[in-house]
């Protein structure tokens, strides 16, 4: 398989190609099943997008959305990657979407993973589009450097959907999915922007370790094609 590279100069031509291309994934997938589901990444990067994309007339109401992965916060607390789709993207149009989130209440994260894989494997699966994001760090979803849960993360024989992360270099414990649920996704896009991401963004793609770098694990692999919309 292979990277698709869409490099831009400026954001706004980014931003209108990207959406361009989800929305026509999220067409066919509703023309072909009747139904459509779109997973997204939280951060500042995906703003933008989602502002573009809330405001395109299409048939929201047969689109599910989900996350790659969540703070493991309250829905409403101001961390919450739930929290921040619901405000930022399913308004206007795209208010008539459906949204799965990740949390659990009075549940720690741990015990939430086999909950969260079906709660996903029912109301989201199969993946139709799925946009991930990448930190300065190279982690993405919640796949971080030199987690000791990676190898759990990675595996490819696994059933399960989501598993909990408690990263030593950010805040909150985590739910992600993982790199064979990542991988399973019709259309799989990696968005970043930003001198410094590029920059990581190159060294990830000489190199073969994925433990030290997650974001290997998803640019360096067989199995999908990913398209890499960056500026």
């Amino acid at each position: 398989m292979s990277r698709i590279e869409h490099a831009f100069r400026e954001q706004e031509d980014l931003i209108e190609a990207l959406t361009q291309s989800i929305v026509t994934n999220l067409q066919e997938a509703i023309k072909e099943n009747g139904k459509a589901s779109l997973l997204v990444s939280g951060g500042s990067t995906p703003k933008p997008l989602f502002e573009k994309l809330r405001k395109v007339a299409l048939e929201w109401e047969k689109i599910t959305v989900g996350l790659c992965d969540e703070r493991w916060v309250s829905s409403t607390h101001q961390d919450s990657n739930e929290a921040f789709i619901k405000t930022t993207l399913l308004q206007e149009e795209a208010s008539q979407a459906t949204v799965v989130g990740m949390y659990q209440e009075g549940v720690d994260a741990q015990e939430a993973e086999k909950i969260c894989s079906k709660q996903m494997k029912a109301s989201l699966f199969p993946f139709d589009v799925l946009v991930l994001g990448m930190g300065s760090d190279a982690h993405t979803a919640s796949l971080f450097p030199n987690n000791e849960r990676l190898e759990e993360a990675y595996a490819m024989n696994s059933d399960e959907l989501c598993i909990a992360i408690e990263p030593s270099t950010a805040p909150h414990t985590r739910m992600s999915l993982t790199l064979k649920a990542i991988l399973s996704a019709s259309h799989l896009y990696l968005h970043f922007e930003g001198e410094e991401k590029q920059a990581v963004y190159k060294e990830a793609i000489r190199g073969e370790d994925r433990f030290t770098m997650p974001i290997r694990s998803i640019l360096n692999q067989e199995h999908k094609d990913i398209e890499v919309y960056y500026r």
